[in-house]
């Protein structure tokens, strides 16, 4: 039976623990009492999610942050209202929790949300649409609608969005800009880098990534194992970013932008 240890999958703990407890050898004494310690008993849980990609691993409010949404937007676009429909269903209903493919896909929508004239819920209406032509079910996940679906999309938003053809421009541009920062597996999304500075429509350099499989699917400094949530509190706690970069032998760049993924507000 696979077991998930903070949203990580193992078949045995003794393979956690050697993940966990780098240079650790194998041992059954220590493996026994790992299992058996009321930590261990709190952060194993079983679950039914196919692969680390579905686990329920965000919370509304932590999802939000690193998309740049308000929570509240992001309750709504998960759960509807009596008014809205979902445009996607989370990993976890309650207490809500989305899981990568969830961040993926609200990443991908905010980006939407910031074309003027755009109507979310006629988005969803276009998704909809899209995943019947493609034969996904989910088509902001699904690496066909970088190659395919963009196209559909875009061009069926002329009948459906009433955007205008600067619109529909716009669409393109920050839809083909939003799915370059989504790193594909064999058919779905696999890694996101997300933007942390403020300009959405200039070059950001890939330097924070998401991977549902390193660092808790927290976000960390590409090429590193360095979570920017421990770089950010270092630097809270009156640690400069020269210190910081000269500590982690990093260019102060990347330090920046961990601090911003952090610290980031809604757009």
């Amino acid at each position: 039976m696979t077991v998930t240890v903070a949203h990580y999958q193992y078949e045995r703990v003794d393979e956690w623990l050697r993940t966990c407890l780098p240079g650790a050898t194998r041992n059954d004494a220590l493996t026994e009492a790992c299992a058996k310690t009321s930590f261990v008993a709190k952060v194993i849980r079983i679950t039914g999610a196919e692969s680390p990609e579905e686990l329920p691993a965000y919370t509304a409010v932590r999802a939000a942050q690193i998309v740049r949404l308000s929570p509240s937007t992001l309750r709504l676009w998960a759960s509807g209202d009596g008014e809205h429909n979902a445009l996607f269903a989370p990993a976890q209903d309650s207490p809500l929790t989305l899981s990568f493919s969830n961040l993926v896909e609200s990443f991908v929508l905010a980006s939407m949300r910031r074309v003027h004239g755009v109507s979310m819920q006629r988005v969803r209406k276009a998704l909809t649409y899209v995943g019947k032509k493609l034969g996904v079910q989910r088509p902001l996940i699904h690496a066909r609608f970088r190659t395919d679906g963009v196209r559909l999309f875009v061009d069926h938003a002329n009948q459906l969005l009433e955007v205008s053809s600067e619109g529909q421009a716009a669409l393109r541009e920050i839809l083909d800009a939003s799915l370059e920062r989504i790193e594909w597996g064999r058919e779905v999304a696999a890694r996101l880098y997300p933007w942390v500075r403020a300009d959405l429509h200039g070059a950001q350099p890939k330097s924070i990534v998401i991977d549902p499989r390193r660092g808790f699917g927290q976000p960390i400094i590409a090429g590193t194992g360095i979570e920017a949530r421990i770089v950010t509190e270092r630097y809270r706690a009156g640690e400069s970013v020269a210190e910081l970069a000269q500590d982690y032998r990093l260019d102060a760049e990347k330090i920046e932008d961990a601090i911003r993924c952090e610290t980031s507000e809604a757009a």
